[in-house]
């Protein structure tokens, strides 16, 4: 959807020069039997005061009443049904090599976005030309004083996280940049996209967005947070809890051997070391629990696949730009 109506409130919003086009957005919804989520999420899209480009919802073999329910209800949406589950990172694949638009919005199906969300995005990106991605801010949909994310960051511990989870939305953690976007509300720049390539689809569902953050990082791309771009998310609403565990265990592990420079690996080794012993440890601890289970299963998986990701390596660390003063400054201590 495009046109005068959504030209005139990015120019109204941010300030644009008189006559210059708003930006393209396409978002991409991947879905595995959400019908009960995606009516919120879509009637949300209804409602920007930036219309989408175009709304691509891909359906990941749902067994319910998805499709036909979006077919009727919301017919500008445009549904792509896949034969079998590719999960989070394929679905949202096939939705970005269908899109046509200048910016590409990865957004869950278990979200509510602020009608605001897309027009201060785009702003955002208006601010700052050299961001070749954007973190929305998002909050928990149930306790919406609450963060969920305002941004992701990468640790010198070797772990990835949510700024500001569960804290609440004071503001302390609007700033201009962090380290990555969280996938359940993620923008970015086709261009940057075109050049160090979509999500990893063996990542799965965990850890594919700071997968991506990295590759951009290390390119030279800076993530610029839309603070005032807020979307509400219903926490593990459609995957996570137990299951996740293992893709945690094995996905953290991959990011260290596929992404992170050797000169960071070698300065703070002594820090990831324990980190990880740390986790292994607790898990062994708790090994009654299935969490527990799923995360030492995951990391011995994610050990036996690091000579995979030693060969992807190769490729992502000949793109790095980045400095190393400018890569410390920006993980978490």
């Amino acid at each position: 959807m495009s046109g005068s109506p959504a030209e005139s409130s990015l120019s109204a919003a941010s300030g644009c020069a008189a006559g210059r086009l708003p930006p393209l957005i396409s978002v991409v919804i991947p879905t595995w039997n959400g019908a009960h989520h995606l009516p919120t999420c879509l009637q949300a899209l209804r409602r920007q005061t930036l219309p989408a480009h175009e709304i691509i919802l891909v359906d990941n073999a749902s067994t319910d009443n998805t499709r036909e329910m979006v077919a009727h209800d919301f017919p500008e949406v445009r549904i792509i049904p896949l034969p079998h589950n590719k999960r989070f990172a394929g679905a949202c694949n096939v939705g970005i090599r269908a899109a046509n638009g200048e910016l590409i919005a990865l957004l869950n199906n278990d979200t509510e976005a602020d009608p605001h969300w897309l027009e201060n995005v785009a702003a955002t990106f208006e601010r700052h030309p050299e961001a070749g991605f954007v973190a929305s801010k998002l909050r928990l949909f149930d306790r919406r004083d609450r963060l969920h994310s305002a941004g992701d960051f990468y640790s010198r511990r070797g772990v990835p996280g949510n700024r500001g989870v569960w804290q609440i939305d004071d503001g302390r953690y609007d700033t201009e940049y962090v380290f990555g976007a969280c996938g359940a509300a993620s923008v970015y720049r086709r261009s940057m996209l075109d050049q160090i390539g979509l999500l990893d689809e063996s990542f799965e569902f965990s850890c594919e967005d700071v997968d991506l953050s990295w590759r951009a990082q290390l390119a030279g791309y800076k993530c610029a947070f839309a603070y005032n771009a807020v979307v509400y998310h219903k926490v593990s609403a459609t995957g996570g809890g137990v299951l996740n565990s293992y893709y945690d265990g094995r996905n953290f592990i991959w990011l260290l051997a596929k992404d992170v420079p050797g000169d960071i690996l070698r300065l703070y080794f002594r820090q990831i070391l324990a980190e990880h012993v740390r986790i292994t440890w607790a898990a062994v601890r708790a090994w009654r629990g299935q969490a527990a289970r799923n995360r030492l299963k995951g990391q011995l998986a994610g050990l036996l696949g690091i000579p995979r990701m030693v060969l992807r390596r190769r490729a992502v660390q000949r793109t790095r730009t980045i400095s190393r003063a400018d890569l410390i400054a920006l993980l978490d201590p």
